[in-house]
């Protein structure tokens, strides 16, 4: 429809316009209800016939989206970077990066002693352990007449193992002063206070075959002892056992681990 056509129109709805207005005040004037309804019609008419010659006569087509400027289009003109222009791989490289960070930051973090304690011993609910040679100084019998010294290096693991192991400890001694100098040692020492051991899982006997039977009674998943004859008599009961010891790993039985301290078999 050409411009003339609608300007022709747009003066015949002025003018019905404003003859609607004459009517409309005559109406109230007059309030003739047939003529209202006259006036109603009317006027719908006219707003349909205003929609029919002045809606679009074809679809719209969408305005494309305007594209960010380039750098050879705007010579002079700074531009700031845009998120939507960064390569598709670089949310990719953020992530991969992230994650590296993360791994190393794990490996940097070392386990507490009392996971690695845990995790030596494989989770096992009871342990014995003889006291010469890996809880105390002293090495032999003969030794603890004149003296008992608890080595401070392995007091952090016997804590730790008290922790959630029911833990015996047992020695052959030669007389009464002997075990009551171990016993003064390690209360000395705050075992009996620091950790959850009590006087009455210290165990003494008069000889080696003695510690053997205390160890076959107490049937634990672990045994701690110095004395290769005796890891080798119980190698048939006890499922594990550690020796502390300097000889080499493959001189022992299978389910025997060698290692020259407690504290280094848990690695502290």
């Amino acid at each position: 429809m050409d411009d003339y056509l609608k300007d022709d129109i747009s003066q015949l709805i002025k003018r019905i316009g404003a003859f609607l207005s004459s009517r409309i005040s005559e109406l109230l004037n007059t309030q003739d209800l047939r003529s209202v309804w006259a006036l109603a019609a009317l006027v719908v008419t006219v707003i349909f016939t205003w929609r029919l010659f002045w809606a679009p006569t074809g679809p719209q087509r969408r305005q494309p989206k305007r594209q960010a400027p380039t750098p050879s289009s705007s010579a002079g003109v700074s531009s700031q970077p845009n998120a939507n222009l960064l390569p598709s791989h670089f949310g990719s490289s953020i992530e991969d990066s992230t994650q590296a960070i993360s791994n190393e930051f794990s490996q940097h973090v070392k386990p507490t002693l009392g996971q690695i304690v845990r995790q030596r011993l494989s989770d096992g609910r009871k342990v014995t352990c003889r006291l010469l040679g890996i809880i105390l100084e002293e090495s032999i019998p003969e030794e603890l007449q004149i003296r008992a010294t608890v080595r401070s290096s392995v007091l952090e693991v016997l804590v730790e193992m008290t922790k959630f192991c029911d833990l015996y400890l047992m020695e052959t001694v030669l007389d009464d002063e002997s075990e009551k100098r171990v016993l003064a040692a390690l209360e000395n020492a705050g075992i009996f206070t620091s950790g959850g051991l009590v006087k009455d899982k210290v165990l003494f006997c008069s000889t080696e075959n003695g510690r053997t039977s205390f160890v076959r009674q107490l049937e634990p998943d672990w045994h701690i002892d110095s004395n290769p004859e005796i890891n080798s008599q119980l190698a048939r009961f006890i499922k594990c056992q550690l020796h502390i010891s300097p000889l080499r790993p493959e001189q022992m039985a299978s389910n025997v681990f060698s290692s020259s301290s407690l504290e280094q078999f848990f690695g502290v």
